[in-house]
């Protein structure tokens, strides 16, 4: 399992993805610079938080032009593995490989703080160590955060249940006080209809060890590598 992390002007969480996935978990790790045209080995590739190219004209939409976004969205089309984290799915959405859009929090304010997160889906990579209905409490760091479509772009989203996290309080209800950005639906995390692209504003990364006091967000990245190695040892069986 080969692990891939775009690095954009102005990316400021690579390192700590980098950590998690290198020194954490063990796996062969490497940066991809945004002006590279391809990702190389990479099964996973992640799209880190920051403030890539200064947010300019909107948060995303300069990094969404880079070169590398061409050689993620082929690796997208031959089923690789995208996770996007705050500003990395700030960028999916800006090259539509995530539906919606984001504007400011609804109190128009940055907001860095620890939220309560639900587990909608476990039938994906990202989420497979996870129970469906679980309750995580991982941190945010954005001014925008504000998830948001068209009523029919909504109703497409939940439709084909796309809703990976939502916003919950504490004890897991849908409960608008602890919707912190006021994104509609609640929604945190949205996967791609292909289920291997996955986008959420919260930051596993920054919970994934117990030094942290919290290791909410460690399981998000076991699935994934422990998904990305069975794929790896069942193409190594059909070649055999």
């Amino acid at each position: 399992m080969k692990c891939g992390i775009v690095v954009f002007p102005g990316s400021n969480c690579d390192h700590d993805v980098y950590h998690v996935l290198k020194h954490v978990l063990g796996c062969e790790t490497d940066f991809l610079w945004h002006e590279a045209a391809e990702v190389g080995e990479a099964d996973l590739v992640v799209v880190p938080g920051g403030f890539s190219y200064g947010d300019y004209l909107r948060a995303g939409a300069l990094a969404a032009q880079s070169p590398i976004l061409g050689a993620v969205k082929g690796h997208v089309a031959r089923g690789g593995l995208v996770l996007g984290i705050c500003n990395g799915f700030q960028i999916l959405q800006e090259c539509r490989l995530l539906p919606g859009a984001m504007r400011k929090n609804k109190t128009l304010r940055f907001e860095c703080r620890d939220v309560y997160l639900r587990v909608e889906r476990n039938d994906l990579p990202f989420t497979c160590r996870y129970e469906i209905g679980a309750t995580l409490k991982i941190p945010i760091a954005h001014s925008e955060g504000n998830y948001e479509d068209t009523p029919e772009g909504l109703a497409r989203t939940e439709a084909a249940d796309q809703v990976v996290f939502r916003y919950v309080s504490p004890d897991g209800a849908l409960d608008e006080a602890w919707n912190v950005n006021g994104s509609a639906g609640a929604i945190a995390g949205v996967a791609n209809e292909g289920g291997n692209v996955l986008g959420m504003m919260p930051h596993p990364e920054r919970c994934a060890e117990e030094v942290l006091g919290n290791t909410d967000g460690l399981a998000l990245f076991e699935g994934l590598i422990a998904a990305g190695r069975r794929e790896l040892s069942a193409v190594g069986e059909v070649a055999s």
